[in-house]
């Protein structure tokens, strides 16, 4: 489980996030969602400790964030920002060994090998592998990236708008796998979605930030009504039943 308590960021006297009180259960796909700069990504980003918070606990599986050592929260949770840009050039399987470093700290053994061999086969990247970074499309490097963070083998996995600058295909394909993640390998995953439709319809919970606090949390079913998401997203929404599912249809 991931649990805050009283989580805040203050920026200024008009911009803060939280307080943010939360519960995120093990398991699942939990998508953050909610409008341009309702602090989504700020939110991941102090789960993941890669930014410090002013006050309050975030805890996972347990663990005090603030106070674990890196050496072991690098074992129970993964992380993915947007921006994501090697100097060096690398090729994917290279990229996808990072992955490793927690245990092998760049010294990578047999067993890390294997490690990596399957985050590769399990994005589909088995014939790219020997590909250098810059030599991919788009949607090939970011499934690259996740691969890196699934070879990690962490419990807890954040990504931050991982469908960024990818097309509709490539969407689906990546949500698809992430979906696989969580079910065949046990992962929990938290990831920053713009579409929610998208969230609808691989996410096991929705939570709406807005205004950098939590708005609304819960299942697909109990977020996607035409009331929460035109508050959510102060535009109106009307959630229609489609093909696959409930979509959310905004105009």
């Amino acid at each position: 489980m991931i649990s805050l308590s009283q989580v805040r960021k203050d920026y200024s006297s008009e911009v803060a996030i939280g307080p943010v009180d939360l519960q995120i259960p093990a398991g699942g796909i939990t998508a953050l969602v909610g409008p341009n700069g309702a602090g989504k990504s700020t939110l991941l980003t102090m789960i993941g400790r890669l930014l410090g918070i002013d006050s309050g606990t975030i805890e996972i599986a347990g663990y005090d964030v603030a106070t674990t050592a890196s050496k072991d929260l690098a074992r129970i949770v993964s992380i993915l920002r947007q921006e994501n840009h090697f100097i060096t050039r690398l090729t994917v399987r290279q990229l996808v060994g990072f992955g490793r470093f927690p245990y092998s700290k760049g010294r990578l053994t047999v067993a890390d090998e294997e490690i990596v061999s399957r985050a590769i086969d399990f994005l589909d990247l088995g014939d790219l592998e020997g590909r250098y970074l810059d030599q991919l499309s788009g949607g090939q490097r970011q499934r690259a990236y996740v691969a890196m963070v699934l070879a990690q083998d962490t419990e807890f996995v954040l990504l931050d708008e991982p469908l960024n600058n990818l097309d509709m295909r490539h969407s689906v394909q990546m949500m698809q796998h992430l979906h696989r993640a969580a079910a065949e390998l046990g992962r929990t995953i938290v990831i920053v979605l713009h579409d929610i439709n998208f969230a609808g319809h691989y996410a096991d919970r929705i939570c709406a930030v807005k205004d950098g606090r939590v708005v609304e949390f819960g299942t697909p079913d109990e977020i996607f009504t035409d009331d929460v998401l035109t508050r959510v997203f102060e535009t109106p929404v009307r959630v229609i039943e489609g093909p696959a599912g409930p979509l959310a249809v905004y105009y």
